[in-house]
């Protein structure tokens, strides 16, 4: 058995799958991320949020995108931990369910998924063929990863040395469970784990008593992945990895303790070892989200003990800075602090933005103070970041920092005009309405409602897109900017045929209603200008919409 080649291709395998599973990920975010964003960020009641999470991780066969994703609503407060929490537990389970699904064999399928999706992602002019395209190619990709890595281990199932050598690690399971977790963490994909343990267990190299231990670390470190990623955001943002860790430990804890104890395991379903640790795999997740979404609330109360608000985080009319001038002539430090103050200015205009229709229509002066007391607190946040960053560029900065200090400072300039057009216009509305103007007719209001949903919408992904600067957030904005165009044109040709017809709720709300729909618009316009710059780096900005003179 020649061990370097054997290790060269086993490497060059599980590359490719790693590589395999990033290109489906990819691709259905470009295609469909609209979708993704909406089920993740739209999830109800515990049971719903937990059947969103399964289904957007079978889909991105990753269950962290999907924390991400939920850490970054979160963030921006559309999210609630206790919901947000049952997500995460869903989307454990679909990454479960993708590696049963390609536990099967499916080798005779990857021909075809690479022919038919490279063709596509080559050759199709439209975008979400495209990405499609590059999707099938990524899931023929990752299933002849699988043949490659079954291939260079068959060598292994001959070595000699082979059995004392699985026999002498599996007499620490404990160090097993934990070195597979730190494995997994360093691969970032408990996808790519898991199904390396399974083939190794389907060649006869991995045991069950070894695979037991080992499924149970790639779980724990499953959650270790997006704790890690997450470690910039805010509280807000973490507590949600925090609480799938926790509840991932305790119950893989559970199992291993029985384990421990030599409880058998003879009644896993599955005829060989891998199968039965496939199914080991799908249960664990299965009884997870079934023990959380009975238990999503009790482990958020215990999340918020472990990572409590920072100080004064529970009074609205508090805020704790964290523009520290002593990293000032730190600028790395001194921008990531600035970005946590314009998240803030995001996370203020959410809070101004979301309410605004309900104070509109049932308007009451206190409710409008309140608003016109957020915006204040828009304004002052504003001064702060500019005077800030301002500081910060009298030192010495690399080209990559002075463009993020630039960055910086034109978002908290479009989040400043964002806010006064929620209170120059939309609240000036609320008060002609306390002053005793005209109602709305029903037909009228369900289009402002549905516009201003579709601009809260983006509020939340700009919010996200500060997080994360990720191209996917960004087109998924620009997208939400057309879809606003379009409700804007439906609405104004509505309201002018209302007109036409004499309905008199129309007529009497007629300046109120394309007031709002204006405001609305040039909310979303402002805060979609933040997408501009992470599509300008990643090439998909079109210098001009001019078409090329002749």
């Amino acid at each position: 058995m020649n061990l370097p080649a054997v290790a060269l291709e086993l490497a060059a395998a599980t590359v490719l799958l790693l590589y395999a599973v990033s290109l489906v990920k990819k691709g259905v975010e470009a295609a469909a991320g609209d979708i993704v964003a909406r089920t993740v960020g739209g999830a109800g009641g515990r049971p719903r949020a937990a059947a969103c999470g399964c289904a957007v991780a079978i889909a991105l066969q990753s269950s962290t995108a999907v924390a991400m994703l939920a850490a970054g609503f979160a963030v921006s407060g559309a999210l609630a931990l206790d919901t947000g929490l049952a997500v995460l537990l869903g989307a454990d389970l679909g990454s479960a369910l993708v590696v049963k699904i390609l536990s099967f064999d499916l080798h005779w399928l990857a021909p075809l998924l690479i022919a038919v999706g490279g063709l596509m992602h080559l050759k199709a002019s439209a975008r979400k063929a495209v990405e499609g395209g590059r999707a099938m190619l990524g899931i023929g990709l990752l299933l002849l990863s699988l043949q490659m890595i079954g291939h260079a281990t068959q060598p292994l199932t001959q070595s000699p040395l082979l059995p004392s050598i699985v026999a002498f690690i599996g007499r620490d399971a404990l160090t097993v469970m934990i070195l597979a977790a730190l494995f997994t963490w360093a691969l970032h994909s408990s996808v790519a784990a898991i199904l390396l343990i399974l083939t190794f267990a389907a060649k006869g190299i991995v045991p069950i008593e070894v695979g037991i231990p080992l499924v149970l670390g790639v779980n724990i470190g499953g959650g270790l992945i997006a704790l890690w990623l997450t470690r910039g955001l805010t509280v807000e943002g973490r507590r949600l990895p925090l609480g799938n860790l926790l509840f991932r430990a305790l119950f893989g804890a559970t199992i291993f303790g029985l384990f421990s104890l030599h409880v058998p395991f003879a009644w896993l379903p599955g005829e060989t070892a891998a199968g039965q640790l496939v199914n080991l795999h799908v249960l664990f997740n299965a009884a997870l989200v079934l023990v959380g979404v009975v238990s999503c609330a009790p482990m958020a109360r215990l999340v918020q003990l472990l990572m409590p608000d920072a100080a004064g985080a529970g009074d609205n009319s508090v805020h704790v800075s964290a523009l520290e001038p002593t990293l000032i002539d730190k600028p790395a430090q001194a921008l990531a602090a600035a970005a946590r103050e314009v998240l803030h200015m995001g996370n203020l205009i959410a809070r101004m933005l979301e309410p605004v229709m309900t104070v509109i229509r049932s308007p009451t002066p206190e409710a409008v103070k309140t608003l016109r007391g957020i915006d204040a607190d828009v304004h002052r946040a504003h001064s702060e970041i500019k005077l800030y960053i301002a500081a910060v560029n009298r030192g010495v900065l690399t080209e990559d920092q002075s463009r993020r200090g630039i960055e910086l400072t034109e978002a908290a300039i479009h989040l400043e005009y964002a806010g006064d057009v929620v209170a120059k216009n939309l609240l000036q509305m609320a008060e002609e309405r306390l002053e005793g103007a005209g109602t709305f007719s029903q037909a009228g209001w369900r289009e402002l409602t549905l516009l201003h949903t579709a601009v809260s919408s983006n509020v939340r992904l700009a919010a996200n897109l500060l997080v994360s600067p990720d191209p996917v957030i960004a087109r998924e904005m620009v997208r939400q900017k057309e879809h606003v165009r379009r409700l804007v044109e439906e609405s104004s040709k509505s309201h002018l045929e209302r007109l036409r017809q004499g309905v008199a709720a129309s007529i009497l709300s007629s300046d109120m209603h394309l007031e709002i729909v204006r405001a609305l618009k040039e909310v979303n316009s402002l805060v979609t200008t933040m997408a501009y710059p992470r599509l300008r780096e990643s090439g998909d900005l079109l210098e001009s919409r001019l078409v090329p003179a002749a």
